[in-house]
């Protein structure tokens, strides 16, 4: 083992797309390592700030495994490549997503700023290490964000990548080749503190001294302003999804959008599901509620927005692939927000574990507003002691493994027969659980809020002795009561 040293590399050559999970995340697999060029004053040593430009918003870290070239490498085969690797180490690739605009893909601007690569701080021995064994691990603050078996997830081996790059450019003695980020990598701010490390051996972390050490990267604000001469930072809402990993930005509550999810929030809080289900009906939507579920906790209300997940049959060579490591149902758990319900689209099969008192104490922590799964619950009694209110198809001791594949987060499921889209409302009570399309959630909530209001009238009247023949429905005969009412208790 050594120390990296202290001297700028002839060249720094990255991957674009090199993991398995890092594909499944962005939906796309290459037929070939793709590459970009970072200039040798981008790298950084441990503990070395990296700074966020002015003006700029979506910093993104992207943890990898970086080779070290030892010796002279042209026109290589694959099966002599990892000879001419000397070290390897710890990397990790930032980017300022508000400026990728401007390089059509070459990441210049985006990437190439000083002290963007941070390198170290400990060299492995490429030549006494089993490149299939290495594992990679990220934090943010503390928090495992990023955690990949290598060799389990590389689309492309590190021999292909290097004798490849070989085929066309001369590799020489202290060259760098970042070999890609997997799924897990996000956007970072001032005062958060992002690490590195690779190691070869067990996947618990590395017991025997053969590690990368920590590579530790604190983030600070630019205050120089950003002179006007080239391309300036911009983002939209499509820039900060791909910033973020997600299909849709995280709610601010700042913004004026977030400020009618409140008011929705608000309202619907106050309305059972079965008066929702009942508006929906009206508007021609029978299929919204969540089918074959039981709640957990069913005293406790739950409403917030759809984060969803779905699980795909099991196939034993692809759960191999998407089901270990930092796999889809980890990633969606580490980055639910608060007020969001996660929705697990499992095919309704209840008999295999879906999500286990672990991964939901972790969500509860990060503030969801519930859990809905139409599989089962590991653990069922420990999550039912939670002040979470989840809602599933069934109990089952046995891991997801069993029988689904964690394949993709974010994107339309299937749950309890039901079609489920991110970003939907998603509310539950003691009768079941109700899906609200956005298109239709403002009215909805508007008129759900009045129909309870006209049934607290009807049951008070009902309690006194009145018949419902008339009265439930409300009809012209009782209108004016019934308004009178209201305006009684509103002022009341």
């Amino acid at each position: 083992m050594a120390i990296l040293e202290d001297r700028a590399p002839g060249k720094v050559v990255a991957v674009h797309l090199s993991y398995r999970s890092r594909a499944a995340e962005r939906g796309r697999t290459p037929p070939f390592p793709s590459y970009f060029l970072k200039p040798p004053t981008s790298v950084a040593r441990s503990g070395q700030c990296v700074i966020r430009p002015d003006g700029c918003e979506l910093l993104a870290f992207e943890g990898e495994v970086a080779l070290i070239i030892g010796t002279r490498a042209k026109r290589v085969p694959m099966e002599q490549a990892w000879s001419h690797v000397a070290w390897v180490t710890a990397a990790n690739d930032f980017g300022v997503y508000d400026l990728r605009y401007a390089d059509l893909g070459s990441n210049v601007r985006s990437k190439g700023a000083d002290g963007f690569t941070p390198l170290g701080p400990q060299l492995l021995d490429a030549a006494t290490i089993d490149p299939a064994r290495l594992h990679l691990r990220t934090w943010v603050n503390g928090v495992v964000v990023q955690d990949a078996r290598v060799g389990d997830e590389l689309i492309f081996g590190f021999d292909r990548i290097v004798a490849d790059l070989s085929r066309l450019m001369t590799l020489e003695p202290g060259d760098v080749i970042l070999t890609g980020t997997p799924a897990g990598s996000g956007v970072v701010a001032p005062g958060d503190t992002v690490e590195v490390e690779v190691w070869d051996g067990s996947a618990d972390g590395p017991a025997d001294g053969r590690t990368s050490g920590r590579l530790v990267s604190p983030i600070v604000q630019d205050e120089t302003p950003m002179a006007p001469i080239g391309a300036m930072p911009k983002v939209d809402d499509e820039t900060r999804r791909l910033a973020r990993g997600g299909p849709r930005e995280p709610r601010d509550t700042g913004t004026a959008t977030s400020a009618v999810d409140a008011e929705l929030l608000r309202l619907l809080k106050g309305v059972s599901t079965a008066t929702i289900s009942s508006q929906l009906r009206k508007r021609g939507l029978h299929s919204c509620t969540l089918d074959g579920l039981r709640a957990t906790r069913p005293e406790l209300k739950m409403i917030g927005f759809a984060k969803t997940l779905e699980y795909l049959p099991l196939r034993e060579d692809l759960f191999a692939e998407f089901g270990g490591g930092y796999n889809a149902q980890k990633r969606v758990v580490d980055e639910i927000a608060p007020g969001e319900v996660l929705v697990i689209g499992a095919r309704g099969q209840s008999n295999a574990g879906t999500i286990g008192d672990i991964l939901a104490l972790r969500a509860q922590l990060r503030g969801a507003a519930g859990i809905v799964t139409d599989g089962a619950l590991r653990d069922y009694h420990a999550i039912a002691a939670m002040e979470l209110p989840v809602y599933t198809g069934g109990a089952h001791p046995a891991v997801l493994g069993r029988r689904h594949v964690p394949w993709q987060c974010d994107v339309a499921v299937s749950c309890g027969e039901t079609l489920v889209c991110p970003g939907d409302l998603i509310v539950g009570d003691g009768d079941g659980v109700v899906v609200v399309p956005r298109s239709v959630a403002s009215e909805v909530a508007r008129d759900a809020v009045e129909q309870e209001r006209e049934e607290r009238f009807i049951l008070e009247r009902v309690a006194a002795g009145d018949a419902v023949q008339g009265l439930y429905p409300l009809t012209k005969k009782w209108r004016p009561v019934y308004e009178a009412w209201s305006a009684r208790t509103e002022q009341s």
